[in-house]
């Protein structure tokens, strides 16, 4: 589909939420902008609205806002979800002509999607095949409640198996000379203190907390506990969990609210650039490339793999599976179950090299 069509309103970064009411109405706005185009409307001697338009005002739009306004979805979900219905109307562009696309979407069938699934492969990855076929059983779905929709077309039907990859992380050797990249820019000249206890306070919290990015840059002030050593974060599907920071994380905090934060309200962001604004996402990726480089560690290494590392080094400590589960917020225990993987091989890699008969 072409981008007048399924056009974003200008999204913003907020995925992860705020803490007052102010943070919310901006994350509110930020899901709706990513997930609902600005067609539909009318201006005055303005030409009629492109079959395009139509289609992602008819159908599109109701089911953006059902997510965003009802559901709570993240920027990031809508995203992925507003690609895959593009991907599916596009290909259905090239199989039926310029303007048939939205033609009979009520009354499709498996076969039809089978068919797309078939001619996708070529061009996705299995995960992404995954995730676009998730965004399009939930689109019929709802679709299907609303009378629209006959039968879901995408149900039992079977995709190509994901293949199991095991989390990467990093050692806790290699941990400790990422953390020491702030200071060692700071010692030299390169960073000012600012930049260099704000990059500090980052991997701290991705580290020492096991937060998502988004859930890292959605802290706000009144997110942390009275002692500061507890934080509450909204996580996926806008659950909260309570997030022990550790002492050295809870320290840098700390240090940083006393000396570095202009605003402290309940409402205000811990994570913030130079101009005291909420930092992105994005920042936070290009940041840590930084530092990994400096580490003289892989750069395309991201910001999750020091949750992956969080949650690698607490079974490697002996902690508990379904503890770790409740620290990582993951809804369900199969998806904390990879870890143990990473950590028997570990086991198994120490044993052939240290024990004599391995």
């Amino acid at each position: 589909m072409s981008r007048a069509g399924l056009k974003s309103g200008g999204a913003g970064e907020g995925d992860g939420g705020g803490g007052g009411s102010g943070g919310s109405a901006r994350a509110l706005r930020s899901r709706l902008e990513a997930g609902v185009p600005s067609v539909g409307t009318r201006r005055v001697g303005a030409e009629a609205e492109t079959a395009d338009e139509a289609l992602a005002r008819e159908w599109w739009q109701p089911f953006a806002a059902h997510l965003a306004l009802e559901r709570r979805y993240s920027a990031y979900t809508l995203r992925n979800y507003r690609q895959a219905f593009e991907d599916f109307i596009a290909w259905r562009r090239r199989a039926l002509g310029e303007g048939a696309a939205g033609r009979e979407l009520g009354g499709l069938t498996p076969r039809v999607m089978r068919d797309f699934v078939i001619e996708a492969q070529h061009r996705f990855g299995r995960r992404t095949l995954h995730n676009h076929a998730s965004g399009l059983r939930a689109f019929f779905k709802y679709w299907q409640r609303q009378g629209r929709v006959e039968k879901n077309p995408l149900i039992g039907l079977t995709l190509p198996k994901l293949e199991k990859r095991l989390p990467h992380f990093l050692t806790e050797a290699q941990m400790r000379l990422l953390l020491e990249g702030p200071q060692r820019l700071m010692e030299n000249g390169t960073e000012g203190p600012f930049i260099a206890w704000r990059d500090r306070l980052v991997m701290e919290l991705l580290y020492g907390a096991g937060l998502r990015v988004s859930e890292l840059v959605g802290l706000n002030y009144g997110s942390l506990e009275a002692d500061g050593t507890v934080a509450r974060v909204l996580g996926k599907g806008r659950k909260e969990r309570l997030c022990p920071l550790g002492k050295v994380a809870a320290g840098v905090v700390a240090k940083w609210r006393r000396e570095f934060a202009r605003e402290t309200g309940a409402d205000a962001p811990i994570v913030v650039d130079v101009k005291h604004q909420r930092l992105t996402p994005r920042a936070v990726q290009l940041m840590l490339k930084r530092y990994l480089a400096l580490a003289g560690l892989p750069e395309d290494l991201t910001p999750h793999k020091l949750r992956h590392s969080y949650a690698t080094h607490l079974l490697n400590a002996g902690a508990d599976l379904r503890l770790v589960q409740e620290l990582l917020g993951h809804a369900s225990l199969n998806t904390t179950q990879v870890y143990t993987h990473v950590t028997v091989a570990r086991l198994r890699e120490v044993y052939d090299k240290a024990h004599p008969r391995a």
